[in-house]
């Protein structure tokens, strides 16, 4: 059985949760819904990542303990996902026991190495970002990430001998080029790593909000060492060996490109020295602009999917995100783009075509599906493995937005189906009986087959799709393949997707 190990980044607790969350997870979502489908044994972890200066600083602001911040926000990333429909095997956050277990093995397993050592880091910070920078990164002396002012830090660290790792990942990048996706991101990593790596500070002094380095509790782990972690103990490491081995490195880590370094250098230089395999993937999507503009919290223009939700319902949302925007590359935000989505595709494409072919099986044939004559299934089967195969081959590249660029070609040629076949004129000739069993079947089949493809995306719409059509058998536990069966009693045909002025 195929394994697939589906991640999303953790998201910092110091944050909102907007459109750039919910992007990166719908996307985990998607993919993860779509290998269940075919029978994968999956696994989709996201979480919450709690430590560091900015959550121990925030907290001390607002009065609270640093747990009591962190908590408060989870619950709201929390409410995000439930209101998105996200269906995650496991939330993972940084604060727990479990976690503080696997960041200690691994430090552990590299300082045995000798790849860990003690010295001092002075250079510029910036907090916001939780990021040391040189002083030729600052632009005019702040933060070329954020534009906030940076501050001057000289303390004691451990460091991590991360030049010692060059050729290992240059090698590995260049053995395995599905490592590091698109292939632009690809080409930044490898100049990013010819362009010759520095020791890497990996703990910190001056706030006490981590884990405890092990071999010394006076410093606390630094961030990406502790963060990246999370990918380990989500899957039982290094308590649950055999869940981990089932898993590990079966993976796919879905992230902005903002962070694809900290993934595709830090990350498998670290596993490396820990004598463990690097991850399989790594997936660097771009961002959600708004009218143009990066959203960021000091420019105060996220778009809160929340609201969106309430309004448009989670599956037109989820659609919309990789339905506009090539999945990969930057996009800009429109409510009006999303509402073109909803009526054109949504509603007028897919939601009236399951109404229309349901209501003339109701009409005709009483509201059982009919038998079909000929060699039907046999075409059926063909035009089946067809498009799946351009769905499945577009899935397995992380092309979302050409998956469902096929799924809506074949919408469209059913509803041309429905007007070139035209049932209702078949109807009224008793010698095309025959003829209009099996258009009504040909168009039955067809809708659960689109039910099934559009489900990762619209997994509440296609599950009430589901019901209508009258298939007892829950969609996962059923084969893409098989068809619907003739005699199915059909469901009330209902209003799919709603249309928005």
């Amino acid at each position: 059985m195929r394994i697939e190990y589906i991640t999303t980044p953790i998201y910092y607790v110091n944050d909102v949760p907007h459109i750039g969350h919910a992007y990166t997870t719908v996307a985990a979502d998607v993919l993860s819904r779509y290998h269940r489908l075919r029978g994968c044994d999956t696994f989709f972890l996201t979480g919450t990542d709690e430590h560091g200066r900015k959550v121990e600083q925030a907290a001390v602001s607002a009065g609270v303990r640093p747990i009591e911040l962190a908590d408060g926000v989870v619950e709201r990333f929390m409410q995000l996902w439930a209101a998105l429909d996200i269906r995650y095997d496991d939330f993972i956050r940084t604060t727990e026991k479990r976690h503080g277990i696997a960041v200690a093995e691994l430090v552990g397993r590299v300082y045995e190495a000798g790849d860990i050592y003690l010295g001092q880091y002075e250079d510029w910070y910036c907090v916001p970002c939780e990021t040391f920078l040189t002083e030729s990164q600052l632009v005019d002396g702040k933060c070329p990430d954020c534009g906030r002012p940076t501050e001057k830090l000289k303390e004691a660290s451990y460091f991590f001998n991360l030049p010692k790792y060059e050729q290992p990942l240059l090698k590995y990048i260049d053995e395995h080029p599905d490592f590091i996706m698109p292939k632009s991101r690809r080409n930044e990593v490898v100049s990013f790593i010819e362009g010759g790596l520095k020791p890497l500070s990996i703990s910190r002094t001056a706030f006490k909000w981590g884990i405890p380095m092990p071999m010394d509790p006076a410093h606390v782990v630094y961030v990406w060492m502790d963060a990246l972690t999370n990918y380990l103990t989500g899957i039982g490491w290094p308590q649950d060996e055999g869940r981990f081995n089932r898993y590990w490195p079966h993976v796919t880590h879905l992230i902005g490109k903002d962070i694809l370094r900290f993934h595709a250098v830090y990350w498998p230089a670290f596993l490396m020295a820990a004598g463990m395999e690097p991850p399989l993937r790594i997936f660097a999507h771009g961002w959600w602009t708004n009218k143009g503009e990066k959203m960021s919290k000091s420019r105060g223009n996220f778009v809160d999917p929340l609201p969106l939700i309430e309004r448009y319902g989670s599956d037109a949302l989820r659609f919309f995100l990789f339905r506009e925007v090539t999945f990969g590359l930057d996009g800009d935000f429109s409510e009006t783009a999303l509402v073109k989505r909803i009526n054109n595709e949504l509603a007028d494409n897919f939601g009236n075509l399951l109404q229309r072919v349901l209501k003339m099986i109701g009409r005709y044939r009483q509201g059982r599906i009919p038998e079909p004559t000929g060699n039907l299934l046999e075409a059926m089967a063909i035009c089946r493995k067809s498009v799946l195969e351009r769905v499945h081959n577009a899935m397995t590249d992380l092309a979302l937005h050409k998956a469902l660029y096929h799924t809506g070609v074949f919408i469209s040629e059913t509803n041309g189906l429905v007007e070139s076949s035209a049932p209702w004129k078949l109807a009224k000739d008793p010698a095309a009986d025959g003829k209009l069993d099996d258009v009504l079947y040909e168009l039955a089949e067809r809708l659960r087959f689109i039910t099934v493809l559009m489900a990762p995306f619209t997994p509440a719409a296609c599950s009430r799709a589901w019901a209508q059509l009258g298939i007892k058998e829950p969609m996962e536990e059923r084969d893409i393949g098989k068809p619907i069966e003739h005699g199915t009693v059909i469901g009330k045909p209902e209003i799919l997707f709603k249309k928005f002025d």
